[in-house]
């Protein structure tokens, strides 16, 4: 369904992408591994028609750089930062993507059913929780059943059980032959989702597992997620960049890469620049895939507990 040869996308002199060939065949499944930078997303933007780039990517058939649109068609795509609109009505979301995508015979009902949100379209967007959006992000990319779906870190915004419930989602929808390409830096998502694990760093595919046998690098940076209140992202990621880290926007506050024997490092930092923490989560690559309880993994405190900070 997705072939990809020799992909090339450079930013200046920075490759983003690195001569990476990669094929996926009807109901394959195949997780995209790598620290921030390894070219996951800039791989699905090539991919789905959004950059310029080098090299040849065909999907179902369709070469995505002479018929992008038509391409395009084949997929459903959910980005990590969703973009609604808050004050429309949850069905009216459904109808009007609808209609961007020539889909004439959408139901709203229908699409909100199957994906766990029956009842909830007269709501208004902003009612919902941040697994309501991604679910509404779903149905939409669901529309007109495609045959692919394309997701780039649509859990980094959920809490533990939000991202239980929303892979085992994702495991019912993908069951059924269809195929799955997805960016995740989550190893539990990867476990229950993948059937092969494609290795990225610095824009170069180093290596594909068999997702059984598929083990992180040791030195593969774990994830921090801070969720942080809007008006202090901005001066938050100054501070930690000052501070030798590369920290990425996320919808709820940012995610830092970091050694998990420097943890405490951007606590300091914030705390430094009197930026206060909200809540956190640390994603350790090697950490269990166990089913998480309700409110696992989030811990509400500016500092994290002295257990995970010691050096």
């Amino acid at each position: 369904m997705i072939k990809i040869t020799n992909l090339i996308k450079r930013f200046g002199r920075t490759p983003a992408v690195d001569d990476v060939c990669l094929s996926l065949d009807q109901g394959d499944a195949v997780a995209l591994w790598g620290s921030n930078g390894a070219g996951k997303t800039t791989l699905i933007r090539c991919v789905l028609g959004l950059l310029r780039c080098r090299g040849t990517i065909t999907v179902g058939g369709i070469d995505v750089r002479r018929n992008g649109k038509a391409a395009r068609m084949l997929i459903g795509y959910v980005p990590q930062e969703l973009g609604f609109y808050d004050e429309l009505r949850v069905d009216s979301a459904i109808c009007y993507f609808a209609r961007l995508k020539g889909i004439t015979n959408a139901s709203p009902a229908v699409s909100l059913q199957g994906v766990g949100l029956a009842g909830n379209g007269g709501k208004r967007v902003r009612e919902l929780s941040g697994g309501m959006k991604q679910r509404l992000a779903l149905a939409i990319a669901l529309l007109g059943d495609p045959p692919i779906l394309v997701l780039d870190e649509v859990t980094a915004s959920l809490d533990a059980l939000g991202r239980h419930e929303f892979v085992g989602l994702l495991r019912q929808l993908t069951g059924s032959g269809r195929t799955l390409l997805f960016a995740s830096h989550r190893l539990e998502e990867v476990r229950s989702l993948a059937r092969r694990v494609a290795v990225l760093e610095r824009g170069r595919l180093l290596r594909i597992d068999d997702c059984a046998r598929f083990a992180p690098d040791a030195q593969h940076p774990a994830v921090l997620h801070l969720h942080l209140s809007a008006d202090v992202r901005m001066p938050a990621i100054r501070a930690l960049a000052a501070g030798g880290f590369s920290p990425t926007l996320n919808g709820t506050g940012i995610l830092v890469p970091v050694a998990s024997e420097h943890k405490a490092a951007p606590f300091r930092i914030l705390a430094d620049a009197q930026i206060a923490v909200d809540n956190f989560e640390f994603d350790a690559a090697e950490h269990s895939s166990a089913t998480p309880a309700p409110g696992d993994g989030r811990r509400k405190s500016s500092t994290p507990p002295d257990s995970e900070v010691t050096q």
